[in-house]
């Protein structure tokens, strides 16, 4: 059964831009295996933005009378992805496809009075793995100041409030498309699975990503007596060749060789069938024929009996060695899936541990450059990072250092 998936990641103004280059495809060079080039002009808006996050994100503020006090670590925007699995829009097709995303945007549009005018993009993206829609919004709540009056203001806080703010979203999100004919079951709760949602961007950030991939192949591989799930076909074609071979041909030949028996008791039968009419011409041999008559049913009957003897016995170690079969293969089925679920916390566990220490190593040099700043009397930490950055050309924030490196690659290729 495929299930209904939402997730939700809260940014801040240095964020946004990253994921801006990601779903609006603007890196020329993806370092993300995943997308396929051939199939980026299937992706489509259903909502476009004209200009980067951040420049619609300053041009929303203009437009829109709006309480806010924002720092520089303030969360102004979120991201929303939507999606199932693969099988899941194999079965429905491309229309039903595309009408269940239109049913995503529209049911954000009106979770908790949000409204279509502070939603800044959506994009559909077919050419990376399942289909999935990003959708970027600004967490605007609804409510009232001091003296009472009705406000419009930007605080993710509020808009998340709550410890169970993402089940409730969950559940009214799966009972949306519910409604509207998706046949698709609710996620597990994160109280049951103890486990913590990333994004695509966050694991592949997180974690070394194709060395991971190719860890968890290698897992699989070495498994002990522990068949491929894509073997399983396999294995049952041999299993259906095994039972013919040595039940169901045995019990075939069995048949036809009784069925020989039989017609040469037929044979018989029709002989002393003219002995009898004969009875008078040789009555001297009536009590041998009626003799020879019994034994011959005698035999019959015997043989009749072990044939329902024989056929019992195949019967039973016919059930017995299906069941074990099917015993076994719901075992090791069972295997495999304790082992991935095992190897699947055991990453997503380090993988939290390694996202606190990035965390940890962002403040770290954060006050760092401000003790400097303090220590040498050099002025505004801000003025010391954008000199930095001037001089050497690197930036402290990495992703804005990777868009400069590729821009400089680029330049080079351009110039041979």
């Amino acid at each position: 059964m495929s299930y209904a998936i939402v997730r939700n990641e809260k940014l801040t103004r240095a964020e946004i831009n990253g994921k801006g280059t990601h779903n609006d495809r603007k890196a020329k060079n993806h370092t993300n295996k995943d997308i396929d080039p051939t199939k980026t002009h299937l992706n489509y808006y259903i909502k476009k933005n004209e200009l980067t996050y951040t420049k619609e994100f300053d041009k929303y503020l203009k437009e829109n009378n709006l309480q806010c006090h924002l720092r520089s670590n303030s969360i102004i925007m979120c991201q929303m992805i939507f999606t199932s699995d693969q099988s899941f829009f194999d079965k429905i097709g491309e229309k039903e496809t595309k009408r269940y995303f239109d049913e995503c945007y529209k049911f954000i549009c009106n979770y908790k009075n949000l409204g279509e005018k502070n939603i800044i993009s959506a994009v559909v993206h077919l050419d990376e793995g399942a289909p999935h829609m990003h959708l970027m919004f600004v967490p605007v709540v609804h409510t009232k100041d001091k003296e009472g009056n009705d406000i419009d203001k930007i605080c993710a806080r509020d808009f998340w409030k709550g410890r169970d703010s993402y089940r409730k979203l969950q559940d009214a999100y799966f009972n949306h498309v519910k409604s509207k004919g998706f046949d698709l079951e609710r996620g597990m709760f994160v109280e049951d699975t103890d486990r913590k949602h990333y994004t695509v961007e966050e694991y592949k950030k997180i974690t070394n990503y194709e060395n991971t991939k190719k860890i968890l192949n290698e897992i699989k591989l070495e498994l002990p007596e522990v068949p491929n799930i894509t073997d399983i076909s396999k294995f049952s074609r041999k299993r259906d060749e095994k039972i013919l071979e040595e039940i169901i041909k045995p019990k075939d030949d069995l048949i036809k060789e009784l069925y020989k028996d039989n017609l040469s008791l037929h044979k018989e039968l029709s002989k002393q069938s003219k002995v009898v009419d004969e009875a008078e011409k040789y009555q001297k041999e009536r009590d041998y024929i009626i003799a020879d008559n019994e034994k011959l049913n005698n035999k019959v009957r015997d043989l009749e009996s072990e044939y329902k003897k024989k056929r019992n016995n195949l019967d039973f170690e016919y059930n017995n060695m299906k069941a074990e079969l099917e015993q076994e293969f719901q075992d090791k089925e069972f295997n495999i899936e304790y082992e991935y679920k095992s190897k699947i916390r055991s990453l997503e566990k380090d993988n939290n541990h390694l996202h606190k220490i990035i965390d940890k190593f962002y403040e770290t040099v954060e006050k760092f450059i401000e003790w400097i700043c303090n220590k040498f009397s050099i002025g505004e930490s801000k003025e010391l990072v954008k000199d930095f950055q001037n001089e050497t050309h690197i930036f402290i924030d990495p992703e804005k250092q990777l868009e400069y490196e590729e821009e400089l690659e680029e330049e080079f290729n351009n110039f041979f």
